[in-house]
């Protein structure tokens, strides 16, 4: 089977320069006397840039003050708070997990030691997928690229002598989402915080999994169903936790433009709200807790521009197709992590450069909460050196690089301002092609954002085959002689510690609480209640997420994927 891809990206023709001021025309012959060099002057995505930007580049239908507005006001173009970082830093919440919860235990109290503002946990691929550690399809995968969790008891050895009421936490998990979440509660029960005290974030983003990142455990509806459920929970039980940080880092990651990221994650941010609000919840009670995160790629600019788009999107189709009524329902915020697919496993110092312009990036564009990435982590999981290095890149940018001082610096910029509408532009016409194919969930099913996001990536690696673009250190400005760098490895003994864990645990539960809690899950499951208080009370009784899940899919089902070619 053939099928044809559609996306556009840049023509070999050169634009014109444009002549839109006195002054144009002798511009235009000075820049036409001199030779252009032989390079790609457009964006990784593929989006032709011009050789000069001025003021006539803005729309002349859309005046300058509406669309971009002040900080902290509609539309949000220039940041979703007045003060910005005058006011507040982001916080630097650097990615850590790995072995079992002692380990990545020591290494959030590492990173809070060395100024870190906030916890951000990664979970193995076994956790991931909704397997134990016993699982056969676990096995050498416990503990290699994030920390395995199965129990109660695990969260609560991960986040031991972490007062849970005075950090916020982020945990990268979605389809068994709901059990991390829980389990996260009781811990925070256990420390005498209640769940309306605990602040953070879980991904939960269900969406980008079927679209990207492809680790899922039920079929898109009840998948959904879970999204929704604690959507509806955390709005009435914990007001200060974000329960879907809708997620664009792994649709880039997966090769897709900048203007794919940003339209396929703000049309399931939609969808989303559609489904919360045929649930009969109110916008103005749920969407300020919908948080973001993006990627940070290479393109300086058009990541800028990126961002401040997606604020005015969101901020207008919040208000006038969804009908909020609050500011902070509108007000876009955003975590970023700086693009891991930029790595490069040559010459990995390197990878301290791309970081720190892509982490500067993500300031400029006025992000909430980043991540940078440490140097060597394409090659393994990140030492100690490399995070801290990793986390000075944004302590460097906070207090020596100035660009704190003032909100939205670049705002006004003919060139920031005229790619913040191209990118607006790009998002509508997406959204537009989705509708027509019945929205998101079933252009999903259609397989639309995957093949779009296969073209791109196919399209960018065969201009960087052909040297059109250029990647330091892979296919230019080679070494031949590169010497080893230190990595982190997994002890392959923390795999049988995890499963002889979890035996105990199974040993010394209660084993009438763990078949009636499991019992009343699918019993839920096959209704129509919120499953968040079954899951709940099965992660109180010790039933581990494993069991969880295989319970809701003799309910739900599994899912499998059409392949696209």
């Amino acid at each position: 089977m053939v099928f044809l891809l559609s996306v556009s990206r840049v023509s070999d023709q050169r634009p014109e320069p444009r002549a839109s001021d006195p002054g144009a025309r002798q511009w235009k012959e000075s820049y036409e006397a001199t030779p252009e060099r032989d390079a790609e002057f457009s964006t990784p995505s593929g989006h032709l840039i011009e050789p000069l930007y001025t003021e006539a580049d803005l729309p002349a239908d859309s005046p300058s003050g509406d669309r971009i507005g002040y900080p902290g006001a509609y539309p949000f173009t220039r940041g979703p708070y007045a003060s910005m970082y005058r006011g507040r830093l982001w916080t630097m919440r650097q990615f850590a997990g790995f072995g079992t919860v002692e380990e990545t235990n020591e290494r959030f109290h590492y990173l809070l030691d060395q100024g870190q503002t906030g916890l951000s946990t990664a979970f193995d691929m076994p956790t991931l997928m909704g397997y134990d550690s016993d699982h056969p399809k676990s096995l050498g995968e416990v503990g290699r690229e994030g920390v395995a969790v199965d129990t109660l008891a695990d969260m609560e050895r991960l986040f031991e002598g972490i007062p849970l009421g005075g950090v916020t936490t982020s945990m990268t998990i979605n389809a068994p989402a709901a059990i991390l979440l829980a389990f996260y509660v009781l811990v925070g029960e256990s420390q005498g915080v209640a769940p309306e005290q605990l602040g953070g974030t879980i991904q939960t983003d269900i969406l980008k999994e079927y679209i990207a990142q492809k680790e899922w455990c039920f079929p898109i509806d009840p998948a959904m169903r879970l999204v929704t459920d604690m959507i509806e929970w955390c709005s009435e039980n914990m007001p200060r936790w974000h329960p879907v940080s809708i997620s664009g880092y792994h649709i880039r990651e997966a090769g897709s433009t900048a203007q794919q990221e940003l339209a396929f994650t703000l049309k399931d941010g939609f969808t989303y709200v559609e489904r919360a609000l045929e649930r009969g919840l109110d916008i103005d009670d749920f969407a300020p807790r919908l948080s973001f995160f993006f990627n940070s790629h290479i393109d300086f600019f058009e990541e800028i521009a990126k961002y401040r788009a997606a604020r005015r999107i969101w901020a207008r189709e919040l208000r006038d197709t969804y009908g909020a009524k609050k500011e902070e329902s509108m007000r876009l915020r955003f975590h970023t992590q700086t693009a891991g697919v930029s790595l490069t496993a040559q010459q990995p110092l390197n990878n301290i450069v791309r970081t720190s312009l892509e982490a500067l990036a993500a300031v400029m564009g006025g992000t909430q909460s980043l991540h940078t990435n440490s140097y060597d982590e394409a090659l393994a999981l990140p030492t100690e050196e490399a995070v801290t290095v990793a986390l000075r890149t944004q302590q460097i940018i906070a207090a020596e690089s100035g660009v704190t001082a003032t909100a939205d610096p670049l705002g006004g910029s003919w060139f920031v301002e005229k790619l913040t509408d191209d990118m607006e532009r790009s998002a509508y016409e997406y959204f537009a092609r989705i509708d027509e194919l019945g929205g998101m969930v079933e252009a999903i099913r259609r397989n639309f954002p995957q093949r779009e996001i296969a073209d791109a990536s196919f399209t960018y690696q065969r201009e960087l085959d052909e040297r059109r673009r250029i990647v330091v250190g892979v296919n230019d400005f080679t070494h031949t002689d590169e010497a080893q760098m230190p990595t982190l490895k997994i002890d392959p003994a923390l795999e049988r510690k995890q499963v002889d864990r979890l035996a105990a645990t199974k040993a010394g539960r209660d084993s009438a609480a763990v078949e009636t809690t499991l019992a009343e899950l699918k019993s839920a499951a096959a209704g129509a209640g919120n499953l968040m208080p079954p899951i709940i009370a099965a992660a109180r009784a010790q039933v581990t997420e494993g069991e969880m899940i295989a319970a809701m899919q003799e309910v739900f089902g599994t899912y499998t994927e059409m392949p696209v070619f």
